[in-house]
């Protein structure tokens, strides 16, 4: 698939996505929730469905909002904040760390570069194109499990990691589109071409896909 013809699939598929559930991470930056909000849901995300991130998002913040009340909270208080999120043991310690990180390095600030972002603990390349996306609307292409699956089965690069995928889009896309990348795909995934079975009789992109041609053909 050319450039051109990916634009046009993304296009399609971002007015469709009306139809589908938005990402947590996506629903939240609609609503103009803080940067430091968004930072941490995205942490608590790594690994765990949206409506458990919902939840523990939602609970957490009922406590804490702020780097400052955060880091107040002792490890297991946090852990029992944000159960049952993935590896929840661990992400309780990332989050008790960098609220005193924003606190002691950023005056309580998220920043908002991609270089002080991975400073911080849990936060890797997704996380913080993520962060810089919604929270600082910083074109960023965030990579996760879908976009990799998808812009591959689309056959509009050919990549054996999220991380690889996001250099060749970096290198192909116009920089306008990146930030819609994983709003788009991400719901698309989870909806219609999902990992196993995929919904190829209801995706309006068919004709466009090298994975439903081949499989179809």
């Amino acid at each position: 698939m050319n450039t051109v013809n990916f634009i046009k699939s993304l296009t399609i598929l971002d007015k469709e996505s009306q139809n589908w559930n938005p990402p947590v991470l996506d629903l939240m930056a609609a609503h103009e929730e803080t940067p430091f909000k968004i930072l941490i849901s995205t942490i608590l995300s790594a690994r765990t469905k949206d409506e458990v991130t919902a939840v523990a998002s939602k609970k957490l913040f009922s406590k804490t909002n702020t780097p400052e009340s955060l880091r107040k909270l002792n490890i297991k208080q946090i852990e029992k904040l944000i159960y049952p999120v993935g590896f929840f043991k661990t992400k309780a310690k990332h989050l008790k760390e960098t609220a005193n990180i924003l606190v002691n390095t950023y005056f309580s600030q998220v920043p908002n570069t991609m270089e002080e972002l991975l400073t911080l603990p849990g936060v890797g390349r997704k996380t913080a194109n993520l962060v810089l996306s919604l929270a600082f609307k910083i074109p960023a292409i965030c990579v996760d499990i879908h976009v990799f699956r998808i812009t591959n089965r689309l056959n509009y690069v050919n990549t054996s990691s999220p991380g690889k995928t996001e250099i060749e889009l970096r290198t192909k896309l116009p920089e306008k589109y990146w930030s819609m990348i994983n709003r788009v795909l991400v719901a698309f995934g989870q909806t219609i071409c999902r990992p196993v079975s995929p919904k190829c009789e209801k995706c309006k992109i068919q004709k466009h896909c090298h994975y439903y041609n081949t499989i179809y053909s």
